[in-house]
C-alpha cells in the first residue's frame, strides 16, 4: 500500500464568497509537496471590519511549509482570485503561473508593489503543461465574466483532479472563450477524473444560465428609449458587458465615456492581451462636457456602491465636471453581492433625489451571472463523471446543497470548509485533519492578523466611545493639579447638563485625593483604578462604558 497521500486544503473561499485560496498536496503524510491555486481577496464591511481595505486568507500554514511549496497557479483575474497576489507573494516568493490576460493584470499588481515581474509566467491553454514536483497542471478554457478564465487539470500519481475555477456554460460569451463540452469529454477520455472541485455559487438558481450575448437587444432598447444622459455601471472586469453596453450606446447614437480608473485599466489590459477587439471609440471626460446629454452614455465604476467609485461620486454631485440631472437614467447592469446592499441603496436613493431614473436587474433583463446555475452544474457532473466531488466557492449552505445534489446522483461528496484538510487518495473523500485558518487584513498599507486586536479595538471604540485621561504626579507621588479628561464619540453632557468631561474630572480628583500612597506609586494599579472610575461615572451619566486610555506622567527630581 502506498504511503503517499493526495490532499486538498481550502484556506479561503470554502464557506464564503471571495478570498479564494486552495492548496493541493501529494507525498508522505505531513511531507507532501504543495501547490496553491488562487490568492484572492474579500471586501470588508463597516459592521465586522471597519476601516479595513481588503481581507485575504491567513497563509501562516503555508509559510511554515515554504520548503515544500512548488508554485502558485491563478485561474483568472477577478479580485477574489488574484487580488491578494501582490500582498501575499512576498511571504511565499514562488513562481506564479497563469494565462496571458491574467498575467497582464498580475504584472500590473506586481509593478505597483515593486515585485519582480519575471516571477509571473504565462502559460498557454491545454495541452501546454506545467510540471512542478509531482504535479502536472494544464489550463482549460472556460466561459466566465472575465476573459481567459480557466479550470485546472491537475495530474498526480494518485489521480487526476479537475479544479473548475469560476465558470458558466456560455456558447457565445461576446468576449473570451466559449464553453466547449468536447474539451471536457477529451479530458475524461484521456484519464478519468478522480476528484472534481466545483464552483457552487449559483447552486440555488434552478433555471439554466443565460448567455452574455442575449443582453444586447434589451440594453439597446433601454438606451434608445431613455431621455437625457444615460449612465451604466457593472463589474469593471466584465469586459464583455462593457463592450455590449458600449455597442448598445453607439446603436443609440450616443458617444461613450468611461469613468473610473479600474474600468479603464481593465479595458486597456484586455486590448493589450488581445482578448478584446473592436471596442467602440470612447471620448474623454473633457470631450463629454461638449456632447448633448441625449447623445452621451457613461460607463462608470461602482456597481457595488463603493464610496470612492465614479457612480457614488456622481450620486454626490459632480465628477470630473460631469453631473447627473433630472430625467437622466442610471442602470445597474450587475448583481448586488450580499453585504453590499446598503451601499448600493445609498447611491440609488441619492440619484432618486436628483430625479434620475434608476434601473436595476430585478427583472433579469440587463444582467446575466458569470456562474453556472444548478442545471449547468448537473450537466458538468454528468460530463465529467468524477469519482468524488468537493464543492467550493460558496457559503456553507451552497456547499452543502451542492454536495447533496452530487450524492443523490451517486457521486461521493464531502463538504470542506476553510481549514478542513481532505484526503482524496482513496475512493471517497475523508477528513484528514483540521488546520487553523483565519484572515489577514490590509489596513492602509499594513497587513495585520484578524486576531491582532486592531480591528477589535476599533469596533469597541466605535460602539462605546473613548476617553483619554491625563494625570501628572509630582516628585512625591502626589497628583499635580487636576486630572484632564478628553472624550470622543460620547455625548458632551451628562444627566444634569454638566459637561461629561468635567463630571469625570471632578470624580477623578476626589478619588485621587483619597487614594493611598501605595496605589499612587504603582502605575499599573493606578491606571486600572482610574479606568474603573471613568467607566463607572460615564455609565451613571450617559449609560455607556467607554474605552479608556490613561496616561500617567511623573516628574523626576534632579
Amino acid at each position: 500500500m502506498s504511503t503517499n497521500r493526495l490532499i486538498y486544503l481550502p484556506l479561503g473561499g470554502a464557506g464564503e464568497i471571495g478570498m479564494n485560496c486552495y492548496v493541493y498536496g501529494y507525498g508522505p503524510a505531513g511531507k507532501e509537496r504543495l501547490i496553491v491555486v488562487d490568492l484572492g481577496v474579500a471586501f470588508p464591511d463597516m459592521d465586522g471590519s471597519p476601516g479595513v481595505d481588503l481581507i485575504m486568507a491567513d497563509i501562516a500554514w503555508l509559510e511554515a511549509r515554504l520548503d515544500r511549496l512548488e508554485a502558485i497557479f491563478i485561474t483568472h483575474a477577478h479580485e477574489d482570485h488574484i487580488g491578494a497576489l501582490g500582498h501575499l507573494w512576498p511571504k511565499l516568493q514562488k513562481k506564479v503561473y497563469c494565462r496571458r490576460f491574467t498575467a497582464t493584470i498580475a504584472k500590473l499588481k506586481f509593478d505597483e508593489a515593486g515585485l519582480p515581474l519575471d516571477m509571473i509566467h504565462v502559460v498557454e491553454a491545454r495541452p501546454a503543461t506545467v510540471e512542478c514536483g509531482p504535479f502536472k497542471v494544464q489550463f482549460v478554457p472556460v466561459s466566465h465574466s472575465i476573459p481567459e478564465s480557466s479550470a485546472l487539470v491537475i495530474d498526480t500519481p494518485a489521480g487526476r483532479i479537475l479544479h473548475s475555477g469560476d465558470f458558466k456554460i456560455d456558447h457565445d460569451p461576446v468576449v473570451g472563450e466559449a464553453w466547449d463540452d468536447a474539451r471536457f469529454a477529451e479530458i475524461v477520455k484521456e484519464r478519468p477524473v478522480k476528484a472534481l472541485m466545483c464552483d457552487s455559487t449559483n447552486v440555488f438558481s434552478t433555471h439554466e444560465g443565460r448567455s452574455e450575448s442575449t443582453l444586447g437587444p434589451a440594453l439597446t432598447e433601454l438606451i434608445k428609449s431613455s431621455g437625457g444622459m444615460v449612465a451604466a455601471t457593472t463589474f469593471g472586469s466584465n469586459v464583455a458587458r462593457l463592450k455590449t453596453l458600449a455597442e448598445a450606446a453607439r446603436a443609440a447614437e450616443r458617444s461613450v465615456c468611461v469613468l473610473g480608473r479600474s474600468m479603464k485599466r481593465m479595458i486597456s489590459a484586455s486590448e493589450e492581451a488581445k482578448v478584446l477587439a473592436n471596442f467602440p471609440r470612447t471620448i474623454s471626460p473633457e470631450e463629454a462636457l461638449d456632447v448633448p446629454r441625449k447623445n452621451l452614455m457613461l460607463l462608470v465604476t461602482g456597481s457595488q456602491g463603493e464610496r470612492r467609485a465614479a457612480s457614488a461620486q456622481l450620486s454626490r454631485g459632480k465628477y470630473l465636471g460631469i453631473e447627473m440631472k433630472e430625467g437622466d437614467t442610471f442602470l445597474f447592469s450587475s448583481k448586488t453581492i450580499p453585504g453590499n446592499e446598503r451601499g448600493v441603496l445609498h447611491v440609488w436613493n441619492a440619484f432618486s433625489e436628483m430625479g434620475v431614473n434608476v434601473v436595476d436587474d430585478s427583472g433579469g433583463k440587463y444582467h446575466v451571472s458569470g456562474h453556472a446555475n444548478r442545471p449547468d452544474l448537473e450537466h458538468v457532473h454528468r460530463l465529467v463523471l468524477p469519482d468524488m466531488l468537493i464543492p467550493m466557492h460558496g457559503e456553507h449552505r451552497h456547499l452543502r446543497e451542492h454536495a447533496r445534489i452530487a450524492t443523490e446522483a451517486g457521486i461521493a461528496a464531502e463538504v470542506a470548509s476553510n481549514g478542513m484538510m481532505i484526503d482524496i487518495t482513496g475512493d471517497v473523500p475523508e477528513v484528514a485533519e483540521y488546520v487553523e485558518t483565519g484572515r489577514t487584513y490590509l489596513d492602509g498599507t499594513t497587513l495585520i492578523g484578524a486576531l491582532d486586536g486592531v480591528v477589535r479595538d476599533r469596533i469597541r471604540m466605535a460602539l462605546n466611545g473613548h476617553a483619554l485621561v491625563t494625570v501628572i504626579m509630582d516628585e512625591n507621588d502626589e497628583p499635580m493639579g487636576e486630572p484632564w479628561v478628553e472624550v470622543m464619540g460620547l455625548p458632551g453632557a451628562g444627566k444634569g447638563g454638566r459637561p461629561l468631561n468635567e463630571t469625570i474630572e471632578a470624580d477623578l480628583a476626589e478619588f485621587l485625593d483619597a487614594a493611598g500612597r501605595k496605589l499612587l506609586r504603582d502605575d499599573d494599579k493606578l491606571e486600572e483604578a482610574i479606568r474603573k472610575v471613568v467607566r463607572q461615572v460615564a455609565m451613571e451619566e450617559i449609560g455607556k462604558k467607554p474605552e479608556v486610555t490613561v496616561v500617567v506622567s511623573r516628574l523626576v527630581a534632579d
